[in-house]
């Protein structure tokens, strides 16, 4: 009997079947983020306690988002979203950031190596909630210049 994650006629359609990577060393947080996702959004989520983890996951899976923590162990969260814009299968997945570092200079550094948003720890819910919507929305939507 194949397994089932959520009836569709019970999850949005803007975030249904959607795959979301959580890249965090401290388990206590991966398991806060996954299950704010898993029971708001019904999104599956996969788990990464490294960056070496994280950039194996990402260099064989196009995920439909990515919550990337900057303080890691290992070449480190910046290093790893500078490595996803260089070659993997997903250079133009929505990265969000999720850090404690709040300065303007870091925040300005990420969004120049390309990251969609960033998010201060302790993320509040709801912030979390529509931030991802709104980048998994707009990531579906084709994209036009003007």
């Amino acid at each position: 009997m194949p397994e089932s994650k959520s009836p569709p006629d019970q999850t949005p359609s803007s975030v249904a079947h959607r795959k979301v990577l959580i890249v965090d060393d401290e388990e206590s947080m991966r398991l806060f983020l996954a299950r704010i996702l898993v029971t708001r959004m019904q999104v599956e989520v996969t788990l990464a306690g490294t960056c070496e983890q994280a950039l194996h996951l990402a260099g064989s899976y196009a995920y439909d988002a990515i919550l990337l923590d900057l303080l890691m162990p290992g070449i480190g969260g910046y290093e790893v979203l500078k490595e996803l814009r260089r070659a993997s299968p997903n250079i133009a997945t929505p990265v969000i950031i999720v850090s404690v570092l709040a300065d303007k200079v870091t925040q300005d550094r990420c969004m120049t190596a390309g990251a969609s948003v960033c998010l201060v720890k302790p993320v509040e819910r709801n912030a979390l909630v529509s931030t991802l919507k709104a980048q998994i929305a707009g990531r579906s939507k084709p994209k036009t210049t003007g």
